[in-house]
């Protein structure tokens, strides 16, 4: 097997770092030396730190974007408009498919994602492109017309609620010592239970003003 390119061992580290310590406690030195590459390659490959962070964040999300664009497409052929449990699948189930507690390269992933919650940094609200912004706001009108009665503000906060939940069980798995790893079977259960008390959250009454 052919060994990673330089940009793909950047990106590799990358990931690993800005999961660990964010963007502000992860330096391009760091990086580099993790990567065995050059101070001068984030700059050659990716053009700034910030960018670097931009492409590890979409190499991670791109295929569940997919699955959820692609879910999205198979419920809007069968109808225009799909039950709440429905959307609560196709949109959280490829968080779970993409990111198995077994596995520890996409495992990884989750706690990218719980980073990209907490961290402070400005640059963690700016990678976001067209992909990102074109499935939610399908989501948003197909959770929308499901919903009708929901002001858009609170649903926004419901479907980030969603990413929320997924992202700290995935998370959670991940960090648990090897000995404690959950089989392939829980694993399953989680999203099982996981779609079932989101469904239900998602269709809760508006909240009262």
């Amino acid at each position: 097997m052919a060994s990673p390119d330089t940009r793909t061992q950047i990106l590799d580290a990358a990931e690993r770092l800005f999961a660990e310590h964010g963007f502000r406690g992860t330096s391009v030195r760091a990086i580099t030396d993790l990567a065995g590459a050059n101070l001068a390659a984030v700059g050659y490959h990716f053009g700034s730190k910030a960018e670097l962070l931009a492409a590890v964040i979409r190499r991670v999300i791109g295929p569940i974007i997919a699955a959820q664009n692609a879910g999205l497409d198979r419920l809007l052929a069968r109808t225009p408009d799909p039950p709440v449990t429905e959307l609560v699948e196709a949109f959280a189930g490829p968080m779970f498919d993409e990111m198995p507690a077994s596995d520890d390269g996409r495992a990884r992933t989750s706690r990218l994602i719980v980073t990209i919650f907490g961290d402070p940094a400005e640059e963690m609200r700016n990678w976001t492109g067209s992909a990102e912004d074109t499935v939610r706001d399908r989501y948003l009108a197909a959770f929308g017309r499901a919903l009708p009665d929901l002001s858009p503000q609170e649903l926004w906060f419901r479907i980030r609620g969603i990413l929320a939940v997924v992202a700290v069980d995935r998370a959670e798995v991940y960090n648990q010592p090897s000995s404690a790893t959950q089989s392939p079977v829980a694993g399953e259960a989680a999203r099982r239970w996981a779609i079932t008390f989101l469904a239900a959250a998602m269709s809760a009454p508006p909240t009262a003003a």
